[in-house]
């Protein structure tokens, strides 16, 4: 099932990110128009942000090639602006594996809103399912700093833990049964994996994912965010 995601992906290197640290009062929306060419074309709207501040970054941003104004509705401007680098020279020093983010941008999603902030971007957007969103967060987990503020189900809803893998579910049932979870605990993590008959480490990895699985589904649906 299509899954809802917003989530902060924390890389100093992605475009327009010297401008929202120039700019720390200014709102910077952007929006990627895709064309033939390696890079996109790059639709920035700026709110609250002084002209010349702004266009004084782009001048020193390598990133940035040609700019020009679309338009402008009170405090808000909206530039269209040419790349100045291709994807490989700007990110591919700073990308373990550039193939895999050019294969990102082919994935089963559409990124509708993206906000520029002083360490990186605010990104909400569709995913056509689960893999296709962890292969993204698993990317820029690698890559960056990856931060989920919700995750919901684009429609009807499944029961919370319905994502889990059947040895999650045994593990998790395993673990209750026995007590791991009480407080005070009445279980070892070993006790667990000798009723399952495998490895405390694996039983470990399996409770974690479950866990991680659960909370995706439940506490980091919780809009608006949690407090940090």
């Amino acid at each position: 099932m299509p899954l809802v995601a917003e989530f902060d992906i924390n890389c100093e290197h992605l475009p327009f990110v010297p401008v929202a640290r120039a700019l720390p009062d200014a709102t910077l929306v952007l929006t990627l128009q895709f064309n033939h060419d390696e890079l996109p074309l790059f639709l920035l709207s700026v709110t609250d942000g002084k002209r010349a501040t702004v266009e004084e970054t782009f001048d020193n941003d390598p990133v940035v090639g040609e700019y020009t104004i679309l338009g402008t509705a009170g405090d808000t401007r909206r530039y269209q602006i040419l790349p100045g680098r291709t994807l490989e020279n700007h990110l591919g020093p700073h990308i373990d594996e550039l193939s895999g983010l050019e294969a990102l941008a082919t994935t089963d999603a559409i990124i509708e809103r993206i906000e520029v902030l002083q360490t990186g971007w605010r990104q909400s957007g569709w995913f056509a399912h689960r893999e296709a969103f962890h292969e993204f967060r698993e990317f820029w987990q690698r890559n960056g700093r990856f931060r989920l503020h919700r995750l919901t189900r684009d429609g009807d809803g499944e029961a919370p833990g319905d994502g889990l893998t059947d040895r999650q579910q045994e593990a998790l049932r395993t673990a209750y049964e026995l007590g791991y979870f009480d407080i005070p605990r009445e279980a070892s993590l070993e006790d667990v994996a000798t009723r399952l008959d495998i490895s405390a480490s694996s039983v470990s990895e399996r409770l974690r994912r479950a866990q991680t699985q659960l909370i995706e589904e439940t506490v980091a649906t919780t809009w608006p965010p949690l407090p940090t």
